[in-house]
């Protein structure tokens, strides 16, 4: 029986977009089965349990198979202040483990494709023994593909960090990048992260049988133009690139712990319902994201200030010397973390939300009508899909980047301008909710998110483009 081999990385936004694509793949072919191959992460990356173990029980050709957990000695840990870093490093250390795995599926299933995600670059040094064709998959956008594609080159022409100098990086196919936004695990040329993703954009021209992208091509056709005429990788050639996006799913995470058993609606939603049309501003940051509890209080008094109907999720404040929440979170005291007497004056006006949200369901309600956002490419891509218009507001990874692109070249969002020391001020708060939601902007910014709302469902009807790059993918492993 053909199958196919997946290969995300642990965290549960790119599990969800790599069974997305299973998904898609099955309905292309059904005959297909998928074996998706997951491992742990050396750090809270998100429950994924409960996500999987409702895909094993409604899609029997998809088959998931855990790979030995790896322990990373301290030396490691300490390595380098990214999380990147720890699961590139347990990438490397899990191929042997990938291998075996391999040779297992191999002895029941045809095996005609491997997918890995971009992070799994290094695995492609186990599928060429195996004679396996690879592909990669980049669950970010194009634009970002093509700064990936284009680091080597800028590697040779620069020799300082990015976080030291003021340049204006020209790169093809995007607008110009400010080298202090590129993605923070490469702002230091001898951080362990800098070279991995150095790494990886050399080994995806070399040895990826092609490149497949969650994004669609009306929303990044510059980019798209520049990678297909290989502009982007000077020294080699570039794979064949397959939009097939964009690929997200409703959001099924919640445990039983948090009570779902009963299938009651969050209340969330219910107060939604009791909201005017596209009168509610929706801030959410992600399954990493965490602000310190004076940013909290200046989100907080920008909210109130901005006079606009708002729902907020909220998580507690990272402990001390920490970003990301990396580890285990516990519920926020929201009385201790937000001003005295905030939930009380915007109680009419007002929804926050502990921790988590289902988010697919806040875009898609006729009363929202605005999303600060991470720029986490599927809550991007969520918001297209919705017809949402976002304030974006980067916080880790490519998202500074995902920034620039959403403002200057696809004109979907408006930029949250933080302090030089990343704080945004409650008047920046202030400014752009209420910008986003009544001026002149706001309205230009909503009326293109519109437009990519209606493309975006284009391209996966039949014969749209991602349909058709589908089509052709799969028509490459006959």
């Amino acid at each position: 029986m053909e199958s196919i081999v997946l290969y995300p990385s642990p965290a549960i936004g790119h599990v969800i977009s790599m069974v997305e694509l299973a998904k898609l793949t099955l309905n292309h072919k059904p005959s297909l089965s998928i074996h998706i191959i997951i491992f742990d992460a050396p750090f809270n990356a998100g429950s994924t349990a409960h996500y999987i173990n409702k895909v094993s029980a409604t899609i029997p050709s998809i088959i998931f198979h855990q790979l030995p957990t790896i322990t990373l000695p301290p030396l490691i840990i300490s390595s380098s202040p990214h999380h990147e870093t720890l699961i590139f490093e347990v990438l490397h250390l899990n191929n042997p483990n990938l291998h075996q795995a391999l040779i297992s599926i191999s002895t029941n299933y045809t095996i005609s494709a491997f997918v890995a995600d971009f992070f799994s670059a290094c695995a492609l040094s186990v599928t060429h023994k195996l004679n396996i064709p690879a592909y990669l998959f980049f669950t970010s956008g194009a634009s970002v593909l093509s700064t990936f594609l284009y680091l080597p080159t800028i590697h040779k022409n620069m020799t300082k960090n990015f976080k030291d100098v003021d340049t204006i990086l020209q790169i093809p196919g995007v607008p110009p990048v400010p080298a202090k936004d590129m993605p923070k695990p490469l702002l230091k040329r001898d951080d362990k992260a800098y070279q991995f993703f150095l790494d990886c954009s050399i080994n995806w021209s070399r040895s990826a049988a092609g490149i497949i992208v969650n994004t669609f091509e009306y929303l990044e056709q510059r980019a798209l133009k520049a990678i297909s005429g290989g502009l982007c990788v000077l020294d080699g050639s570039t794979p064949s690139v397959y939009c097939i996006g964009p690929l997200t799913a409703a959001d099924d995470r919640k445990s039983g712990s948090r009570g779902d058993e009963n299938h009651k609606r969050p209340e969330c939603l219910t107060w939604l319902d009791s909201q005017p049309s596209r009168s509610v501003v929706f801030l959410c940051f992600g399954s990493l994201g965490l602000f310190s509890m004076e940013q909290l209080k200046e989100i907080a008094i920008g909210l109130e200030k901005s006079g606009q109907r708002f729902l907020w999720v909220v998580r507690n404040p990272p402990p001390k010397n920490e970003a990301l929440a990396v580890k285990k979170q516990t519920e926020p005291d929201l009385d201790m973390i937000l001003p005295e007497g905030f939930l009380e004056r915007t109680n009419e006006r007002g929804f926050v939300q502990k921790s988590w949200a289902p988010q697919v369901d806040i875009l898609s309600h006729d009363s929202v009508g605005g999303f600060v956002t991470h720029c986490g490419w599927n809550s991007v891509l969520e918001a297209v899909i919705a017809g949402v218009p976002m304030v974006a507001w980067p916080l880790y990874a490519e998202q500074r980047l995902n920034r620039i692109f959403l403002v200057e070249e696809m004109k979907i969002a408006l930029p949250m301008v933080e302090s030089e020391d990343g704080f945004v001020s409650l008047g920046e708060v202030e400014k752009r909710v209420r910008e986003l939601m009544e001026s002149e902007e706001g309205n230009s910014v909503r009326k293109q998110t519109f437009v990519m709302k209606n493309n975006a469902k284009a391209a996966l009807s039949e014969g749209g483009s991602s349909i058709v790059a589908l089509s052709n993918l799969v028509k490459t492993r006959k």
